[in-house]
């Protein structure tokens, strides 16, 4: 598992790109290793992942019968809900790629978005933990999310342009492919799965 120190550089090549300073490659390890490497952004977000399950199981027994309590089933349910959210827009992504023959972008694509994902876990999980904090934030924190939504089209928008070397149609179609189907399968998987507040 990668530590803080090299989490910390690969952070450092995002905001160079963020930043349009294609300098920002070359603290990226786009190699088979590095794709692979990858993925362990996804241990690095369970610490804010779980403040928001539990924001989730809060939202969840507010809506249930006073005696209602979930169990580890429930955890699984959203588990596979943050699975499927991590890798389905990478496989759409993936595909749109190869349709228009682009797939050496692939693992810039994956490696850019997997570790982008650490620091948005912890801006959303901070955002989530407001509410626990402060109840009466809640107007604020609905506010808040909305800018961190347009920060993060903005931000992943300004990535995808560096790696699409400006193909402003690509750049769309990809925040796009990227962005909207993990919407739409989040609500599809939490009411198919019963873990949908009523």
């Amino acid at each position: 598992m990668p530590g803080f120190r090299e989490v910390q550089y690969y952070l450092a090549g995002l905001w160079l790109l963020i930043r349009l300073d294609p300098r920002g490659f070359r603290y990226l390890d786009m190699s088979e290793r590095g794709v692979n490497r990858s993925f362990w952004a996804m241990a690095w977000c369970l610490p804010p992942m779980g403040i928001s399950w539990l924001w989730w199981r809060q939202a969840f027994l507010r809506s249930m019968p006073p005696e209602a309590d979930v169990d580890f089933a429930f955890y699984f349910r959203l588990g596979l809900v943050e699975l499927a959210n991590w890798f389905v827009p990478l496989v759409f992504a993936g595909l749109l790629l190869l349709a228009f023959r682009m797939g050496e972008r692939f693992a810039p694509v994956v490696v850019s978005i997997n570790w982008l994902g650490v620091p948005l876990s912890y801006i959303n999980g901070l955002l989530l933990a407001l509410v626990f904090f402060l109840p009466g934030s809640v107007g604020l924190v609905s506010l808040l999310l909305l800018a961190f939504m347009l920060a993060q089209v903005f931000v992943l928008a300004r990535i995808l342009r560096m790696i699409c070397h400006g193909h402003a149609l690509m750049v769309g179609a990809l925040t796009l492919v990227l962005l909207v189907p993990s919407m739409i399968l989040s609500e599809y998987l939490q009411h198919f799965l019963g873990i949908y507040p009523a």
